[in-house]
């Protein structure tokens, strides 16, 4: 890992597509409940519609977080205006629209949150125009010491570090489980974190990811009893979707 990324003070606890328990995911709504409830950090999707407009959204489809039925590639951003994506939650949130990454950067900083936003490359879309279409507006918005940008995508990890280097943007590898190849594929980006499943994460695992150098972050935590022992194998972060049960539980040391 080099020694030129942002200085990042990561929290313990990041809010899984905002505040994703108690709002619906990824929306306006969502960031504003993680900011009430004291996280300082969120987690969000981003790629784009069908006219290049990026958004906040994770699916391929609107289907299961709106009142729509259409491929995110075949929508533009004035027909996703007319979505509800929040009434499927709860009636509280009837009427919430779909976020432009503009919109939820602009929330984000008037917020003063830090920002992990995973590049969302979903079958048959394009990784240089998801980096291409998000990262100007994302650069402009954020300082680098309140953003890491992660994908499970290698292309779409690889643009990202050749727009910016390492010590304007801090890039997350995203894995399940640590594959054979997760350092090559870290070194090759010029990583600052790994983020891997908690489920799938093991001890030998975790301490080889911390003495290579790297971040470590685990996704996504909603069982503190049984994360627990984790944070003493060098995860610094959890990415949950309620931050509520870990009151009382979170690392002393």
């Amino acid at each position: 890992m080099s020694d030129r990324h942002p200085s990042i003070d990561l929290p313990p606890l990041i809010a899984h597509r905002g505040l994703s328990a108690r709002a619906p995911e990824n929306t306006l709504a969502a960031v504003r409940a993680a900011h009430r409830a004291g996280c300082t950090w969120v987690e969000l999707d981003v790629q784009l519609l069908g006219d290049g407009t990026p958004v906040i959204w994770h699916d391929a489809n609107v289907r299961r977080c709106s009142d729509g039925r259409a491929a995110l590639a075949d929508l533009d951003l004035p027909r996703t205006r007319q979505l509800d994506v929040g009434a499927w939650f709860a009636d509280a949130f009837a009427g919430e629209r779909m976020a432009t990454l503009r919109e939820m950067l602009e929330l984000i900083d008037a917020l003063d949150m830090g920002l992990n936003l995973e590049l969302k490359v979903n079958r048959g879309r394009s990784a240089p125009a998801l980096v291409d279409g998000a990262l100007p507006t994302l650069l402009d918005a954020l300082p680098p010491e309140r953003l890491i940008v992660s994908s499970f995508n290698d292309a779409a990890l690889d643009h990202a570090r050749h727009f910016a280097g390492p010590e304007r943007l801090a890039l997350g590898v995203l894995f399940e489980g640590l594959p054979r190849d997760w350092l090559a594929r870290c070194e090759a980006v010029d990583a600052f974190s790994v983020h891997t499943d908690w489920k799938r994460l093991s001890q030998r695992g975790a301490r080889a990811v911390r003495q290579a150098g790297y971040r470590l972050l685990a996704y996504t935590v909603n069982d503190p009893a049984a994360f627990a022992h984790q944070w003493a194998w060098g995860v610094e972060s959890a990415i949950t979707d309620d931050p509520a049960p870990f009151e009382g539980r979170l690392p002393t040391f």
